[in-house]
């Protein structure tokens, strides 16, 4: 198991946890207008499906919202 944080909050994954389970963790079921930075690194959408998370890897999942 690895430990993580997503948007603050510490989660543990297993050794092989993507950020695709990580939105399945958040129960975020349509991806349209998510974006996901690993380390304030923004990771490209295509990427989510094969990019590990290592222990102590900070996640920010941010959705976009419209409005003024």
């Amino acid at each position: 198991m690895v430990q993580v944080t997503i948007n603050r909050e510490r989660f543990m994954l297993p050794e092989s946890g993507t950020l695709a389970e990580v939105l399945s963790l958040l129960e975020i079921r349509q991806p349209d207008g998510i974006a996901i930075a690993v380390n304030d690194t923004v990771i490209p959408k295509g990427e989510w499906e094969r990019y590990k998370l290592q222990s102590e890897d900070k996640v920010f999942v941010i959705r976009a919202t419209q409005g003024g």
